[in-house]
């Protein structure tokens, strides 16, 4: 009896979690879509698209010096644990006329990572607002055009999220002043996305190969 229950445990049990892990990446492994077709970004003399890539959205503002902490947890939590995926970029959004600002913000990154995936967008007010607008979220931008949240925007210009969260039900971003929130919450669903992608590559990388 004793034989049985120990060549269970060795071998039955193993087999047993990896169809339960197997099956639940193919049949939950999709972060949801929460609104289509965002409106993809159009900066004259920059060619920085959602199209093809994953993106973390983010909308520093004006007052850059006060969302340097944000950045920084983005940094050290997302970015710095992504930033090697081909396709994974960080893509900020600012007024024009703050350029100087984020030229120190990105003399500090450097010195935290290497920062070939941050990206930083210069826009009119009206632009940023229409952009914010756009993604139909229930999160307010503040008068200073920022925000603390930042959002998952997929390679078809569609804003990813929780369709069912145990906290917020639908969550359409990711609060950057909470370091919790970004390791226990945005980190998993980064995962997923790229983990949707790779599988879908491989999938088809099989079928060309058949």
């Amino acid at each position: 009896m004793k034989k049985t229950f120990v060549l269970v445990v060795l071998f039955v049990l193993p087999i047993v979690a990896y169809l339960f892990f197997a099956s639940g990446v193919n049949n939950f492994g999709k972060l949801p879509v929460l609104t289509e077709g965002v409106n993809e970004l159009n900066v004259e003399g920059n060619n920085v698209q959602f199209h093809n890539n994953i993106t973390i959205l983010g909308f520093l503002g004006n007052e850059v010096e006060h969302k340097k902490g944000n950045t920084f947890n983005l940094n050290q939590k997302i970015y710095k644990r992504f930033y090697q995926f081909k396709d994974f970029q960080c893509v900020m959004v600012l007024p024009i006329g703050t350029e100087q600002k984020v030229d120190e913000l990105k003399k500090e990154l450097a010195n935290l990572a290497d920062t070939s995936k941050w990206k930083f967008l210069f826009m009119e007010e009206t632009d940023i607002k229409n952009l914010f607008e756009n993604l139909k979220t229930d999160i307010k931008l503040g008068a200073d055009l920022g925000t603390p949240y930042v959002f998952i925007i997929d390679k078809d210009g569609n804003l990813r999220g929780r369709d069912n969260d145990e906290d917020e039900g639908t969550k359409y971003g990711f609060d950057t002043n909470s370091v919790a929130e970004l390791n226990n919450k945005m980190v998993d669903d980064v995962k997923i996305i790229l983990a949707e992608y790779r599988l879908a590559l491989k999938k088809n990388n099989n079928r060309n190969t058949d």
